[in-house]
């Protein structure tokens, strides 16, 4: 074998994914309303740019969570490069330490899902983040999340599940 890089790991045929990224450091991300939005509005422009389905979403103090698809790795790469880029260079430009290092710990992270109870585990696991950590008393109070009934108005368009979303869902992201 040749001595050069070894081949990223690709999946060639359409899937689901939950994909993550956290900041460097585990550091603070967004602290104000304008800081999750300024990520939304990057999200929206990547999302423009490399239009990968977009199923469930939250963005937490120090990472955020994504579920997309179907996609292959080859489309899912570009989006994630060009949303962890634009965010990082803005974030860095917003707090003036542009030159200090990553915003991100590393690359970001993509799980595959694999079959339609796995896609309702992980879309529950997303939108009950902000439950989980305390910082709401019902998941759907986080504004940062597809589970919040006002994540229209920040422009995040989603796309529909490949499966029905169960009738009972808030009480079952907001159950033990």
């Amino acid at each position: 074998m040749s001595g050069g890089m070894p081949r990223r790991f690709q999946i060639l045929t359409p899937s689901f994914f939950h994909v993550i990224n956290r900041a460097a450091h585990r550091d603070r991300l967004f602290d104000t309303p304008r800081d999750y939005l300024a990520f939304l509005e990057v999200l929206n422009r990547a999302h423009q740019e490399h239009p990968v389905p977009l199923l469930a979403y939250c963005v937490m103090p120090n990472h955020f969570h994504l579920v997309v698809g179907p996609t292959i790795t080859r489309a899912l790469s570009p989006f994630m490069h060009r949303l962890t880029l634009t965010h990082g260079k803005r974030w860095h430009a917003h707090r003036g330490t542009r030159g200090t290092g990553p915003v991100y710990q590393g690359r970001f992270k993509a799980l595959l899902i694999g079959d339609d109870g796995h896609f309702l585990t992980v879309c529950r696991y997303v939108e009950r983040n902000p439950l989980e950590a305390e910082l709401v008393r019902r998941a759907e109070e986080w504004p940062w999340s597809s589970l919040n009934p006002r994540q229209r108005d920040f422009g995040v368009v989603l796309s529909p599940w490949p499966v029905p979303r169960p009738h009972s869902w808030l009480e079952l992201v907001n159950g033990e």
